[in-house]
């Protein structure tokens, strides 16, 4: 028995048709939504073939071909979707389709300010900048992470985010606290009384180690040299904290910079600033919880982005020198200096310089006897230089 070639199209275009309307359906929506990037562009293989690597697709030929029989394979949107596994093939073109699902995705560095990520933030969610100001102001906020200044700073984690359309920056602020509070350790809360700090002083320490730090593993070695200045009250004296209070990022920090007034200027005022710089990351964060055990008190940068640690400032002077391709600086021997001090200083260490200076010239068309007087006063002179 022959069978007719046409029954037999029809027959599979059937079954076909069959099982395209069932891969319509499908159990309901679960699961954390998973992020489904759609180039501008982008052919609806090409979309199909990215839905297919999230798991969102099981058969990419057949979903094709529904896409083709509903005609919606012609007129996708692209930009980044977040869809759940499961959703029925007819949501997923319609969302394709209306650009329903849409996320705007945001990328935040390690080390940025609020001031950099203000901007970003506006243009991305398409807000005022002003909303932006306000959420990272928020009391509720603050209170929540017992945080002492009047912003955010610090507690906005970096890191890419996908916020759907609408989301304002009130909630998008709260994302990125949320952010914070996931990657902090509950262990670094027991090692904050040895090393006598609260858990702001922690942040703002992690975001001086993620400004200075160009390579992960001397990230816990310049947490150490701040902790070391602390212990013996020494300034910190670190250049991101003068371009914070300057307001603006200088490729190089100034003699005339160091001056500049705020409590942030770790040259002026002793300790930790009120606050953090910059957001530091997950990395920055552990090496403030986990400095290492170094007794180095100074670090110069070197031009490859590395830097070379020392515990003495004449070592650190001359490491200076080292980076900047001088040679070091010759030892001075303690002896040498005092017995050139005499001669140097003879007058200049009286008890009134400007006095005596004058008087010496006053007495060389004298008589003898003030000559003899200055004599006199020689040892004396000679004794409180060796002291």
């Amino acid at each position: 028995m022959r069978i007719d070639p046409r029954l037999a199209l029809v027959g599979s275009y059937a079954a076909l048709v069959g099982c395209v309307a069932l891969a319509g359906c499908g159990p309901t929506p679960h699961g954390t939504p998973k992020r489904v990037i759609i180039p501008r562009g982008a052919s609806f293989r090409v979309a199909t073939d990215s839905l297919g690597e999230a798991g969102l697709v099981g058969s990419r030929r057949i979903f094709r071909l529904y896409g083709r029989m509903m005609g919606g394979d012609r007129n996708i949107k692209p930009g980044t979707y977040l869809l759940k596994n499961g959703t029925p093939w007819r949501d997923i073109v319609k969302a394709l389709n209306g650009g329903r699902g849409l996320v705007n995705t945001l990328t935040i560095p390690e080390g940025y300010t609020i001031q950099q990520i203000r901007p970003v933030l506006a243009r991305t969610l398409f807000v005022p900048p002003e909303s932006v100001d306000a959420a990272v102001r928020d009391t509720a906020l603050l209170r929540r992470l017992d945080v002492p200044t009047e912003t955010l700073e610090g507690y906005l984690f970096p890191d890419t985010y996908a916020f759907p359309a609408g989301t304002t920056a009130s909630q998008a602020v709260r994302e990125m606290v949320r952010g914070f509070e996931r990657r902090w350790k509950p262990e670094w809360d027991s090692l904050l009384p040895a090393l006598n700090i609260n858990r702001n002083d922690m942040v703002t320490m992690a975001s001086l180690v993620e400004k200075e730090a160009r390579v992960p593993e001397e990230r816990p070695v310049i947490a150490a040299v701040y902790y070391n200045r602390l212990r013996r009250g020494m300034l910190l004296q670190a250049d991101p904290t003068v371009q914070y209070a300057m307001g603006r990022h200088v490729s190089r920090v100034m003699y005339k910079d160091l001056t500049t007034k705020s409590p942030y200027n770790t040259y002026l005022h002793r300790g930790l600033p009120p606050g953090p710089i910059a957001s530091p990351g997950a990395a920055s964060l552990a090496a403030a919880a986990n400095p290492a055990k170094v007794d180095y008190l100074y670090f110069v940068a070197r031009p490859d982005g590395r830097h070379e640690f020392r515990n003495t400032l004449a070592q650190h002077n001359n490491a200076i020198r080292q980076v900047r391709g001088l040679p070091p600086l010759p030892d001075s021997p303690a002896k040498k200096v005092v017995a050139k001090a005499p001669v140097k200083r003879a007058v200049a260490t009286t008890r009134k310089p400007t006095r005596s200076l004058t008087t010496a010239r006053k007495s060389a068309p004298t008589t003898t006897k003030k000559r003899t007087t200055t004599t006199k006063k020689k040892p004396v002179v000679r004794k409180t230089t060796a002291q």
